[in-house]
């Protein structure tokens, strides 16, 4: 079976790097709170480095909203300690290692050709149901602001309309 929004997002639980620290991550840890998780394809790359800064420059939007976040890519744990030592620097959130492919295969962004994750942003809301997932070709960086505003509409708790932001009204 595939991931659905609208159903129960995959569990899973990884070994990865938070600050300068190995430690395990398990989704269940998240129940009761908002969770953005997003894979990346790897380590050491070009548009990766742009995006992970930017999710971790807004670390405290993503706070304000109660929400975490979690970054998740093939690699190993020590190559996600080398990046961040080699170039990367400090990020607020943890980098998860799929060494073994099956959180990226149940997300369904593993690309079977390469062996490396596609990029995907899943939003799991605290009853642990994946509520928006979006994943898109590999050469494009995400847009930080339209994850926040995703998560704001889904947090507002009704009905909001094309190009809707936080302060307008919601669709009755």
């Amino acid at each position: 079976m595939s991931v659905q929004v609208a159903k129960p997002a995959p569990c899973f639980k990884l070994e990865g790097l938070r600050g300068k620290e190995f430690v395990e991550i398990s989704s269940d840890q998240y129940k009761g709170k908002w969770l953005v998780l997003f894979f990346y394809p790897l380590d050491f790359t070009f548009v990766c480095p742009t995006e992970i800064r930017a999710f971790s420059a807004s670390h405290d939007e993503f706070a304000r909203r109660k929400a975490e976040v979690l970054g998740c890519s093939v690699d190993s744990k020590y190559s996600h300690q080398a990046w961040t030592k080699d170039g990367l620097g400090e990020i607020r959130f943890p980098l998860l290692s799929d060494l073994t492919h099956d959180v990226s295969r149940a997300y369904g962004v593993l690309d079977e050709q390469t062996g490396f994750a596609q990029r995907g942003t899943f939003i799991i809301d605290p009853a642990g149901t994946l509520r928006w997932m979006v994943v898109h070709d590999t050469g494009i960086g995400r847009n930080i602001e339209e994850v926040l505003r995703v998560l704001d509409a889904l947090q507002a708790g009704g009905l909001c309309g094309a190009n809707w932001s936080p302060g307008q009204p919601l669709l009755k």
